[in-house]
């Protein structure tokens, strides 16, 4: 299933009219592994991956449930079949929320850098939802495609790509958080554990709704907290193409705080932001049984899944913190 390079080019040219763009939108075949030139994340793994996540056979994966145990199942599974290996003794980072057992899933790729390899980069999403609600229409399953199986899956699917194309200079921690929809729980339980163990944090980036696409006159995605850091800008830059833009919106609704790269900035005081390609115009489903894997737009994640891999690579392995806080 390997691709031709002009392909590749062929396809990321293509998708890029709907979006703005910083100069011209191409490859930088220079910063990309010789992996990332070949291959790209394939469309019918995305929809495989997420058929199973957003599935009734996971019942909303709500904390605590079968369902979740279900979903984190596959998760360590996915690992393991992709060489990923658990950061802490097993790939479970468990917490207690009353009677309630949660457990985030966190996956570890150490870097190839003798020096980098001490710093860290975690891209995140929360893998639990809201299990079951209200019916409607004799449905009552909450099935999350969008909230937030699709970040999952985009994170499952980075993790593939750096541990085939090993181009990761610095470590990476791939999480995965239950208890998001319970007040950011599991990211706020591990982000405590890793300040404390004193881990070296460089940048921390959470997917949050990534399954469905912005207006063409909107950039394909935006970022939380965007004057908090330059890291809207540097994404751009090591991407070739503008991926990520400004929410105006996102400081009403104050978005910075709702997902799991709160935690982290809290505790770090580093950059911890969180993108997202849901902009409250674009989805009508969000806490509700339609929020089915029929609604989701593969083509749309695939691509952005893709356009990511540069932009992740170029901030995983920049031989200095480029990414850094602005003085607000």
């Amino acid at each position: 299933m390997k691709k031709l390079l002009n392909i590749i080019i062929t396809i990321t040219l293509l998708s890029c009219g709907s979006q703005k763009k910083t100069s011209e939108a191409k490859v930088d075949t220079e910063s990309m592994s010789p992996l990332s030139k070949k291959t790209t994340v394939l469309k019918e793994d995305v929809k495989a991956s997420l058929e199973y996540m957003a599935s009734d056979a996971l019942e909303g994966r709500n904390t605590g449930s079968p369902g979740i145990e279900k979903a984190a199942v596959f998760i360590e599974n996915y690992f393991k079949e992709n060489k990923v290996a658990p950061y802490y003794e097993t790939y479970r980072d468990s917490f207690n929320l009353d009677n309630i057992v949660g457990y985030n899933i966190v996956g570890y790729l150490e870097g190839h850098d003798s020096e980098l390899k001490n710093e860290f980069v975690i891209l995140g999403a929360h893998y639990d939802h809201i299990g079951t609600i209200e019916p409607v229409n004799g449905d009552s399953i909450a099935n999350g495609a969008n909230d937030d199986a699709s970040g999952t899956v985009a994170v499952l699917e980075w993790a593939k790509y750096f541990s085939k194309s090993k181009s990761n200079k610095r470590s990476i921690l791939f999480t995965l958080y239950a208890a998001e929809e319970m007040g950011l729980k599991g990211s706020g339980h591990l982000a405590k554990r890793l300040k404390g163990e004193a881990l070296h944090l460089y940048t921390m980036i959470n997917f949050e709704m990534i399954g469905v696409t912005r207006a063409g006159n909107q950039t394909m995605a935006y970022i939380t907290g965007y004057k908090k850091s330059n890291m809207a800008e540097k994404l751009n830059d090591y991407a070739k193409e503008e991926i990520v833009g400004f929410l105006p919106q996102a400081k009403a609704y104050n978005l910075f705080m709702r997902s799991d790269n709160y935690p982290f900035f809290k505790e770090f005081k580093m950059p911890a932001q969180a993108i997202s390609t849901f902009d409250f115009t674009n989805f009508d489903y969000y806490h509700h049984v339609d929020d089915e894997t029929d609604k989701m737009d593969f083509e749309h994640m695939t691509s952005f899944i893709n356009k990511m891999i540069p932009a992740l690579e170029g901030m995983i392995n920049a031989k200095t913190k480029e990414i850094k806080m602005n003085d607000e």
